[in-house]
């Protein structure tokens, strides 16, 4: 990543066409609203984390992964509001006087037609439009196969594993960081070694199932989410990578997935037998996936 994110007391002023969202995911529709800016504007943690702790959504892209998405629609810079309840209590018009002239010296701005902001929401696109400082640009809402796409709508389509319609509508393979930790090596003894993360509990990851991914850019993998219900282990979900054709030790090191498509559902198999063949068989369509992705 060579985008740092900056926090809005550290900008200068300076004249900036401008997007302005929460762009969890940086979907389809986020794209559009992106489209023509030099600068994003976004908040962490996710405004709804601190005014409504108990319904915070489990987030597609955290701060770090946004801000390499971001980069690559050809955006120079991603400020970041630090949401707290003090900035949750700022009026709609100070957001638009303090923050979006008065800090970032906007000229243009850019946001979808449901943003809302300020206090209560009482703040939207129409304001925006009519404050005359700068110019304003409201995107509709974008469909996809009929739907509209949200970033609400993705997390429900990870959560549920269906990764090729969450792909469709993220415009871009959904993707997943951690570190690698050291597991039962269970993988090592069956012939098939894993790089194993542990489920960030704030972060949305895929359903239960198994999946063809690419590991750290380039690789091949052939990918576990789930409980593994052929052994009694008593440890919650884990995602377990094979890295194909490589071989290493990435213990502590960041490992990052992109999932390309759900192979098969977890399940129980008569013999550990049986599933080591089911094993290599995802392997190998994880291989030929992963190749024509």
């Amino acid at each position: 990543m060579t985008l740092v994110p900056t926090p809005l007391a550290a900008v200068r002023l300076r004249p900036r066409r401008l997007a302005v969202g929460e762009f969890d995911g940086v979907h389809v529709g986020h794209r559009e609203v992106i489209r023509g800016a030099d600068t994003v504007l976004t908040f962490d943690p996710h405004p709804r984390a601190v005014i409504a702790p108990d319904a915070a959504p489990k987030l597609l892209t955290p701060t770090e992964v946004k801000a390499e998405l971001v980069e690559s629609l050809g955006v120079g810079e991603l400020v970041v509001i630090p949401f707290d309840r003090a900035f949750a209590a700022l009026g709609p018009e100070a957001f638009i006087n303090d923050v979006i002239v008065g800090r970032l010296g906007a000229t243009h701005v850019s946001v979808g037609e449901n943003f809302r902001f300020g206090n209560r929401a009482r703040g939207d696109a129409a304001m925006l439009a009519a404050h005359g400082g700068f110019e304003t640009r409201v995107v509709a809402l974008v469909e996809a196969d009929g739907e509209i796409v949200s970033s609400s709508r993705i997390r429900g389509l990870v959560s549920a594993g269906d990764i090729a319609h969450a792909n469709h509508f993220l415009g871009a393979p959904f993707q997943l960081r951690g570190t690698v930790v050291s597991g039962d090596r269970r993988g090592h003894e069956l012939g098939v070694p894993t790089a194993n993360l542990v489920p960030d509990e704030h972060l949305a990851y895929p359903g239960h199932g198994v999946y063809a991914a690419r590991a750290n850019g380039h690789l091949a993998a052939a990918v576990n989410v789930g409980v593994r219900p052929q052994f009694q282990t008593g440890r919650g979900t884990l995602i377990e990578a094979h890295l194909i054709d490589w071989s290493g030790d990435l213990y502590g090191t960041e490992l990052k997935l992109e999932f390309l498509a759900r192979l098969r559902g977890e399940r129980r198999f008569d013999a550990v037998e049986a599933l080591v063949a089911q094993m290599h068989r995802d392997i190998d369509q994880a291989r030929e996936i992963a190749a024509a992705s």
